[in-house]
């Protein structure tokens, strides 16, 4: 019999694909003006909206930096100044100043942490220093330690799966575990020693005191501060 043919050689590709989307405002301000707003803090409720799709295993966090802590100073940087100067003032405000919550749990069910996520809820006393703090860090790629807080996923072993938020076991959108909804708190006191501030390491645990030795006088120097926080997501 005769036979002719052609063949055809057909590739396949996979590229591995991570993509963060961020909805809301890409400014975040706190303007304290009235002695109860340093008394009770201020949040900004729903600032950030974050949406999740990867074809690989992936983690999720963020990260807060500063051109100071960039020269090795883990604080915000001091742009403007108010008012007469004062022994007592102080301009190193430590960036875990800044607090997070997320609207859903780390879905990574790995992880062995107590409180592996920013979702407890925004304590209004001093005893739980660390659970709400940022994660400062001098390089905001350099991935937090075991004991730092994720949004998702954690230091390995501990990842999410890959999925996405346009579909996720039938849910889509802001109701899959692949949206997070993100608020920041910042709670100065009176005076400003922000007591909820845990010290300049690169972690955001509880191990801490306050942003000045108390008892010693020292306080927040009034004045505008600035920092930014990256939201990193990561192939684990």
């Amino acid at each position: 019999n005769l036979i002719s043919e052609q063949n055809v050689t057909v590739t396949m590709d996979l590229q591995p694909v991570l993509q963060l989307g961020m909805q809301g405002s890409e400014t975040v301000s706190f303007v304290f003006s009235q002695i109860s707003e340093y008394i009770g803090g201020l949040t900004q409720y729903g600032a950030v909206d974050l949406s999740v799709s990867s074809t690989v295993d992936w983690c999720l966090y963020a990260a807060a930096f500063s051109s100071d802590a960039a020269d090795a100073e883990l604080n915000w940087t001091n742009m403007v100044t108010f008012g007469d100067s004062n022994p007592n003032s102080i301009t190193n405000l430590p960036i875990t100043v800044l607090q997070l919550f997320q609207s859903k749990p780390n879905p990574d069910t790995n992880s062995t942490r107590d409180s592996p996520s920013f979702k407890t809820a925004f304590d209004t006393g001093r005893a739980a220093l660390g659970e709400n703090n940022v994660y400062a860090s001098r390089d905001p790629f350099d991935r937090p330690s075991a004991d730092a807080r994720y949004i998702a996923g954690g230091n390995a072993p501990a990842e999410v799966a890959g999925g996405s938020y346009l579909v996720d076991d039938g849910a889509s959108g802001s109701n899959g575990a692949f949206y997070f909804t993100i608020s920041f708190r910042v709670v100065p006191a009176l005076p400003g020693t922000y007591p909820r501030a845990t010290s300049e390491d690169q972690g955001n645990t509880d191990e801490t005191d306050d942003l000045v030795v108390r008892g010693d006088g020292r306080y927040a120097y009034p004045g505008v501060y600035t920092l930014n926080v990256k939201f990193v997501m990561v192939e684990c």
